[in-house]
């Protein structure tokens, strides 16, 4: 199957519109109110009900801050030096290019609890506790998201893996790995007008024009615009050009979302001393993702890092050492328990 989802629910104009993407951070933020609030009118959460609405909006802005950040610093520092003529001008504030990087955001989540927890005098690791026990929610949301784009794409499968999938994105990286490939598009072009050796004589003055490089651009983006439009016969000449591929957004909205989101429920059964189900998302988010990551291709300007882990994955590393050392000082803390949806604390 060829993917041709259309990454907007209303496009206005251009890229302009409501895109499924910034829906899904939208649904994560309205399911966290809505927990938080429900477990504070019983006293599970230990965060006035006052104070919630605005709990969500710092947690809001240190994920979006700090998941943009996270992808400039972590996977693409270049984006410090590109500035351009068109709005949004420096390429740190183009999200549209690479977007977010998960870990930054849950730096970014980390910092908007404290600075909350020191304003309102909360107990932080409580509040770590509940971006914890909420964020599978939202991850769940933003990788159905990130399936819909058609980005953070598989790796190849089994030609007769039966969820697998082929993704027009692909074509955006033939340029630099497979140019090859990019003659092979004649046939895909034509259905949009242009005839082949138009497009043979465009990637032959591509190697030293600039002009027709950009024109090389737009013709993906045209074709990528056509199978999300449902155009048939572009989708028709496109398919056998591409690579049967692993759903990994698929994998990681299971994984990372609702099966973290399980076992941090069913641990929180009980009350939990304070930071206690905070350090155990980092350590299971952590495996989990460092398991996604052998579906997930690395990205395209970095490859695999030393040892062939991919960048995700030796974050990750990272993160669940940090969260081992945190569960033993943090469940050793002379601290009254908190939360617990079951039976009392023993």
């Amino acid at each position: 199957m060829v993917h041709n989802f259309d990454p907007f629910l209303w496009q206005i104009y251009g890229n302009f519109g409501i895109r499924w993407y910034g829906l899904a951070y939208l649904a994560g933020f309205i399911c966290a109110y809505y927990m938080i609030y429900k477990m504070a009118l019983i006293n599970k959460a230990q965060i006035p009900v006052r104070l919630i609405s605005d709990f969500i909006t710092y947690c809001a802005i240190g994920i979006l801050l700090g998941g943009r950040l996270g992808y400039v610093f972590f996977y693409s520092p270049d984006l410090l030096s590109q500035f351009k003529r068109e709005f949004p001008f420096w390429g740190v504030l183009a999200v549209n290019e690479g977007g977010m990087a998960s870990h930054g955001g849950m730096i970014g989540l980390i910092l908007a609890c404290m600075l909350f927890a020191k304003i309102h005098r909360l107990n932080t690791l409580h509040l770590f506790d509940w971006v914890a026990m909420c964020g599978p929610i939202g991850i769940f949301f933003g990788r159905l998201a990130n399936f819909v784009n058609g980005e953070l794409v598989g790796r190849a499968s089994d030609p007769n893996f039966p969820l697998g999938m082929k993704f027009p994105s692909d074509i955006f990286m033939w340029p630099t790995q497979e140019p090859g490939k990019m003659r092979a598009l004649s046939n895909v072009v034509d259905k949009l007008g242009m005839t082949s050796e138009n497009w043979l004589s465009l990637l032959d003055k591509g190697k030293s024009d600039f002009n027709a490089q950009v024109t090389v651009h737009n013709t993906l983006n045209q074709i990528l615009a056509a199978v999300q439009d449902g155009n048939a016969a572009v989708t028709e000449a496109l398919a056998p050009l591409l690579v049967l591929r692993h759903p990994s957004q698929l994998y990681a909205a299971f994984g990372e979302g609702l099966l973290l989101f399980l076992i941090l429920w069913l641990i929180w059964y009980k009350p939990r001393r304070p930071g206690v189900i905070g350090s155990l998302f980092l350590v299971f988010y952590s495996i989990i993702r460092i398991v996604g990551e052998q579906f997930r291709m690395p990205d395209a300007h970095i490859g695999l890092d030393s040892m062939g882990f991919t960048r995700g994955q030796i974050l990750s590393g990272a993160m669940l050492l940090v969260g081992l050392i945190l569960l033993i000082f943090w469940s050793r803390r002379l601290a009254q328990p908190l939360g617990g949806w079951g039976r009392p604390y023993r």
